[in-house]
């Protein structure tokens, strides 16, 4: 079974960038669909970015044209490009797969604190 480790969360400034990974102890070129999820007080984890092994995006409304997805598979990384934040983006971020591999085990996530 894949394990996955975010990090690369932060402390921004609105309008300012950072970049988020997500390690797995194991192959990831299996899973078909890897997504990053983001967790906001008060609100259901919400599907933010996925994309699938032909390296096909799928982004949210809230993230589209700020965000970019992207694998690695050699190097069992996802990552999480994403510029032009704002504070509506803050919260904890997580990495997984989307669909049938899906894990009900979350990781830690990483912190994503935008200020004004």
């Amino acid at each position: 079974q894949v394990q996955l480790v975010e990090s690369g969360g932060g402390l921004v400034q609105a309008g300012g960038s950072l970049r988020l990974s997500c390690a797995a102890s194991g192959s990831i070129s299996s899973i078909n669909t890897m997504g990053w999820y983001r967790q906001t007080p008060g609100k259901q984890r919400e599907l933010v970015a996925y994309i699938n092994s032909s390296g096909r995006t799928i982004y949210s409304d809230s993230v589209k044209g700020r965000f970019t997805i992207s694998r690695d598979n050699r190097k069992n990384t996802v990552y999480l490009q994403m510029n032009s934040l704002n504070p509506e983006d803050t919260g904890v971020y997580y990495c997984n797969a989307v669909g049938g591999r899906f894990s009900p085990n979350w990781g830690q996530g990483t912190q994503v604190t935008v200020s004004s």
